[in-house]
């Protein structure tokens, strides 16, 4: 009997020990990191909320012209609510913004040194916006896609509004902030690894019925060939940008003789500015296996162009942003770095002119359609920034 006994307390002890084993949790593998366009989404975002709340606390406490600071906080409420996370909008009892702070770091940085302490005047909030606007952009260079168009399009407000704010109350504009001056981008396109045409009608051979010495039918076209490392969609980007800086060429042209004195000469630079980008976003097309997009004899411009050509020369520049945040869209290394400063460069121009290359320049964005901020967010702004 007893070593049945034994059995038994040994079977059951074996039992308890191995549902002990089973119920004790196994240890949760730590949290993966989140991917760097998300990372860049969210510093973003809550750069734009801490400068949001710093712009109304300076109106409100009287440190700051409302007039002046009422349109960043507007714009910084617009890109706040395009920046929010899908589900952030759904969530129930979010918790109060902090108090403003500085601009949150780029996701390559590590811990930024600056106090914790909000602008404390106008000048200040001057420089954490132009601040803020560099990083948006620094970032998107490395982020995916759509991603690294919203950040392009941010920082660029973020300068531009950096700069009207210095303006307007009277202190110095940091340094990048895209004014009348802006200059073209000039980083050249790399070697292009595609055969020329007459390379490639050598290699290619004649149909039959067609004699060897004739020319080729046609050039090869973008989807015959592809440059090692081209991301899709780049020369059919690139190939836009060519058209609309073809277009913007043809509209200064036209609006040169019917310009007064004083804009005439800014407006004769701007064209040689167009030419340079066309030729430029031409030469990144043959880099990427793109065939070359035919110059148009002429086009139709907006009624009433020619009767008010600064203006029409505003929405001929603002016309261009769309192309240039696809090609950051679709593009990577040298031809998105081309385009971000292209794209910077005709929001400066638009400014010129007196067009509003809007909150996201290069995006074009349907504000009724963006979600509405989580309670708590600061102030109240304007109704049109809610």
């Amino acid at each position: 009997m007893r070593p049945i006994r034994f059995a038994v307390f040994a079977l059951a002890a074996l039992v308890v020990l191995s549902l002990g084993f089973a119920l004790i949790p196994a240890e949760k593998p730590a949290p993966a990191e989140p991917p760097f366009s998300e990372r860049a989404r969210a510093a973003a975002f809550s750069a734009a909320l801490d400068l949001r709340a710093a712009g109304m606390e300076l109106a409100s406490a009287g440190a700051a012209d409302s007039t002046a600071v009422d349109p960043v906080v507007t714009l910084l409420t617009i890109q706040a609510r395009a920046l929010m996370s899908p589900g952030a909008a759904s969530v129930t009892g979010a918790p109060t913004v902090p108090a403003a702070g500085p601009p949150q770091a780029s996701p390559q940085a590590g811990a930024s040194p600056a106090s914790v302490a909000g602008p404390r005047n106008t000048a200040e909030l001057v420089q954490a916006l132009a601040t803020s606007g560099t990083i948006r952009l620094r970032d998107a260079e490395t982020a995916d896609g759509g991603m690294a168009r919203l950040l392009a399009g941010a920082g660029t407000a973020q300068l531009i509004a950096a700069g009207r704010l210095a303006a307007a109350a009277g202190v110095p504009a940091p340094q990048g902030t895209p004014g009348p001056d802006a200059e073209a981008p000039g980083t050249a396109a790399a070697a292009s690894p595609c055969p020329s045409p007459s390379v490639q009608a050598m290699l290619s051979p004649a149909p039959s019925g067609t004699p060897a010495s004739a020319p080729p039918a046609s050039a090869p076209s973008a989807k015959d060939s592809a440059a090692p490392g081209t991301a899709p969609g780049t020369r059919q980007a690139l190939a836009a940008a060519v058209s609309a800086e073809q277009r913007a060429v043809y509209g200064y042209q036209a609006a040169l003789p019917r310009l007064a004195p004083a804009e005439a000469g800014p407006a004769s630079e701007f064209l040689g500015v167009h030419k340079d980008l066309a030729a430029a976003a031409a030469e990144r097309l043959r880099a990427a296996c793109g065939g070359p997009v035919p110059q148009q004899p002429g086009y139709v411009l907006d009624p009433g162009f020619l009767a008010a050509p600064a203006a029409g020369l505003g929405k001929l520049e603002a016309a261009t942003l769309a192309s240039y945040g696809d090609v950051v869209a679709v593009s990577q290394g040298q031809d998105r770095t081309w385009a971000l400063a292209a794209l910077r460069s005709a929001a400066g121009r638009a400014l010129r002119w007196g067009a509003d290359p809007g909150p996201v320049p290069g995006l074009l964005l349907d504000t009724g359609q963006l979600p509405a901020l989580p309670a708590g967010t600061g102030l109240a702004p304007s109704p049109a920034a809610s």
